[in-house]
C-alpha cells in the first residue's frame, strides 16, 4: 500500500493516497468556470481539492457561522469571495447555486469556483438546471484497491482493448489480499486501522450521516427505519430490487422506501444497478439490482470479517460482487467516463453481473468468489452474446483462482480477480 504525506490547510500532518481524480479536476479547472467534486463524505474530497492549489481561498460549509450567513445573503456572500475559491460541502447551502451561476455569467473564467459536495446534486435537477454548461462534475468515490497499491494498470482499458490472453502459472488455494481488500472498502480512514476498529469506524460513519446529513438535505428524521433500510440493503447487496419486500420487512409504506432509497443514493451510500434491454430481449427482467456503494461498510453492516472469507454459507459473494462493480466503474471513470453499466438477468435465471456499453459494443463481467469454475459459470456470457449478436466484443469472469483461461465464449475469458489492480 502506498500512502504520502502531506499539510493540510490547517497545518495538520495527513496521510494522503494517490487519487487518479486529481487529474481529471486540475483538466476541468483549465476550462471550466465552476468544477464540482463529488463523492460521499469521509472520500478524500477535501484533501483533493486543497492539493489541486493549496493558496486558493478555502471555505467549508461545515461551519455553522459560515453556513449561516451564506443562507442569509447568498448573494452578498458570492460577491464577497475572491476570484478564485473553493467551497467545501455546497450541499448544505443549496440558496448559493443561483447567486454562483450570475457570478458566472459575468465572468466565465476557467475555475473560479472549486465545489465539492457529500450528496449527488446531479440528482437534483434545479441545480443542475442553473449551472448547466457552466459546470463539470467529477466524482470521488472510495479508493480503489489499483490506488491503494498505486497501480497505473487499468483493467477496463485491457478488457476494451481484447488484450487479455490465456495463460497457465500454476495453482494456488486463494489470491492473496483479496478477503482485506473487500474487508476494508475504499474509504481512506478505516484503510489505516486494525480491522477491529475500522469495523468500528465504519458503524459510526453511517451513525453521523443518517442522524446529520439525511436531516440536512431530506428534512427526514426517522433515522431508525432508515438505519435498518440500510443494514437490509448490506444485508441484501448485489440482489435484484424488490421494494415491496423492503417494505414488508420494515413495515412503512412502499413509497416510503423509495424516497429513503433515493436520499442514500444521493449520499453515495448504495448504488441502483439498471438492466440491460434489447429490443430482441422480451424475456428479460426489467428490475435494478442493488450495491451497496463500499464493501467495506457493506463487511461492518454484515459483521463480516476476512476470517469468513471461507466460509460458503455466508453471502460474503454478494459484497464481493458489489466491491468488483466498484472497482469497475471507478476504473471506467478514468479511462472513458461516457461508459454505460447495467447487468443482465433473463427469466430462465440466467445471469451476468455487470453489462459494459460503449454505445453499441457490448462486453459482459460475470464475478464470481470461487477458485475453480463450472460449465454453469458462462452460461450467462454465452446467453447475453446471444442477445447482442454482432454487437458483442467478448467479457471475463472475475474469480479467485491463479490462471487465465478461455472459455467457450466468444473473446471470453476466466480472469483472475487480482486483475482489477495488477
Amino acid at each position: 500500500m502506498i500512502k504520502l504525506a502531506g499539510i493540510n490547510n490547517s497545518g495538520k500532518l495527513v496521510i494522503m493516497f494517490c487519487r487518479k481524480a486529481l487529474k481529471l479536476v486540475q483538466e476541468a479547472m483549465s476550462d471550466t468556470p465552476v468544477v464540482c467534486v463529488l463523492g460521499p463524505r469521509q472520500s478524500g474530497k477535501s484533501t483533493l481539492v486543497q492539493m489541486v492549489d493549496s493558496k486558493r481561498e478555502y471555505i467549508s460549509f461545515d461551519s455553522k457561522t459560515v453556513r449561516e450567513t451564506a443562507m442569509q445573503d447568498p448573494e452578498g456572500f458570492i460577491l464577497s469571495l475572491p476570484a478564485r475559491v473553493t467551497l467545501d460541502e455546497v450541499q448544505r447551502v443549496p440558496e448559493i447555486f443561483t447567486e454562483i451561476k450570475a457570478s458566472v455569467d459575468e465572468d466565465r473564467s476557467p475555475g473560479r469556483f472549486l465545489l465539492t459536495g457529500s450528496s449527488n446534486l446531479r440528482l437534483l435537477p434545479a441545480i443542475q438546471d442553473s449551472l448547466a454548461g457552466r459546470m463539470e462534475v467529477i466524482q470521488l468515490l472510495p479508493l480503489t484497491e489499483a490506488e491503494k497499491q498505486n497501480s497505473q494498470y487499468n483493467f477496463v482499458d485491457k478488457l476494451l482493448n481484447n488484450q487479455y490472453t490465456a495463460e497457465t502459472v500454476g495453482d494456488r488455494k486463494q489470491i492473496m489480499g483479496l478477503a482485506k481488500a473487500v474487508c476494508f472498502g475504499g474509504y481512506p480512514e478505516p484503510c489505516l486501522r486494525s480491522e477491529k476498529r475500522a469495523w468500528r469506524w465504519h458503524r459510526e460513519y453511517l451513525k453521523a450521516i443518517i442522524e446529520r446529513d439525511v436531516k440536512d438535505i431530506a428534512k427526514i428524521y426517522d433515522a431508525t427505519n432508515m438505519m435498518r433500510l440500510t443494514e437490509l440493503t448490506a444485508l441484501r447487496t448485489s440482489s435484484t430490487l424488490n421494494i415491496n419486500n423492503l417494505s414488508m420487512d420494515l413495515g412503512i409504506a412502499r413509497k416510503t422506501v423509495e424516497t429513503y432509497l433515493q436520499i442514500l443514493e444521493r449520499l453515495f451510500l448504495i448504488r441502483r444497478l439498471p438492466a440491460w434491454h434489447s429490443n430482441r430481449g422480451k424475456r428479460l427482467i426489467k428490475a435494478p439490482k442493488i450495491h451497496m456503494l463500499d464493501s467495506g461498510l457493506a463487511c461492518a453492516l454484515n459483521r463480516f470479517s476476512e476470517k469468513n472469507w471461507l466460509d460458503y454459507s455466508n453471502r460474503f459473494g454478494g459484497v464481493l460482487e458489489s466491491f468488483a462493480i466498484q472497482q469497475i466503474i471507478c476504473l471506467a471513470q478514468w479511462y472513458d467516463p461516457d461508459l454505460q453499466f447495467s447487468h443482465y438477468r433473463d427469466k430462465d435465471k440466467n445471469e451476468v453481473d455487470l453489462v459494459i456499453e460503449r454505445g453499441l459494443d457490448t462486453w459482459g463481467v460475470e464475478i464470481k468468489k470461487s477458485v475453480s469454475l463450472q460449465n454453469a459459470d458462462y452460461k450467462g456470457l454465452a446467453k447475453l452474446a446471444e442477445q447482442c449478436t454482432g454487437n458483442w466484443k467478448g467479457g471475463v469472469i472475475l474469480y479467485s483462482g491463479k490462471n487465465t483461461v478461455g472459455l467457450p465464449v466468444k473473446n471470453c475469458l476466466a480472469v483472475p480477480f487480482d486483475n482489477l489492480w495488477k
